[in-house]
């Protein structure tokens, strides 16, 4: 499980789109737009959030690879993803978009209507920092951390084939390694390949 992090605006379904298929990517906008027709629809968030439960268990059962697209900067979501790979013994990894609260202001601003209010954005940007010393211990297999728009723009994700006898290799033989072949290229994970309830309210 690929578990991306980051406050609204930060760039994690653009992310998402250009490292992975689109049959990967467990999006919580597009799961309330399947259930509402409306991306934005907040009232849909929890029910949004069990069927992307539901989904990744089935495809982690399966052994696919699977992105969780949402901003995933509260430690108890978070918790409840890791959960789920933990019972199917899937390994996880975290790659944080972590960009500077003004950027991700300014491009929240140029978002058309609607989109979260300005308050939000600094909440779920005190939130993410908050987070950041603790995602180490939280038990993913790496922690990838992107602190601006040039980092994210740069980092660039090649898959390999995992090494015979590591863990998940029977259902599992391939993994995502991302690389950093130069400098500005940050590190990215090393994550699985397809290979190898909601009690609390939601912000994204």
């Amino acid at each position: 499980m690929v578990l991306l992090t980051g406050v609204a605006a930060s760039g994690k379904s653009t992310f998402a789109r250009r490292h992975f298929a689109p049959t990967e990517i467990l999006s919580s906008d597009a799961l309330r737009a399947v259930i509402t027709d409306d991306p934005h629809a907040q009232a849909a968030t929890d029910d949004a959030f069990d069927l992307l439960h539901r989904i990744l268990a089935m495809r982690l059962r399966r052994g696919r690879l699977t992105v969780v697209d949402a901003t995933n900067v509260e430690a108890w979501a978070r918790a409840e993803l890791l959960g789920v790979a933990r019972r199917h013994r899937r390994p996880s990894v975290a790659i944080v978009l972590d960009l500077p609260l003004e950027v991700a202001l300014a491009r929240n601003l140029a978002r058309p209507e609607p989109r979260p209010p300005a308050a939000a954005v600094r909440r779920q940007h005190r939130w993410l920092a908050d987070s950041l010393p603790a995602l180490a211990s939280e038990g993913y297999a790496a922690v990838h951390h992107l602190r601006s728009a040039a980092e994210i723009d740069a980092a660039q994700v090649e898959r390999v084939t995992a090494p015979p006898g590591s863990a998940g290799h029977d259902e599992m033989p391939r993994r995502n390694k991302a690389v950093q072949p130069r400098r500005p290229k940050p590190p990215l994970p090393s994550v699985p390949d397809d290979r190898s309830h909601r009690t609390r309210p939601r912000t994204a």
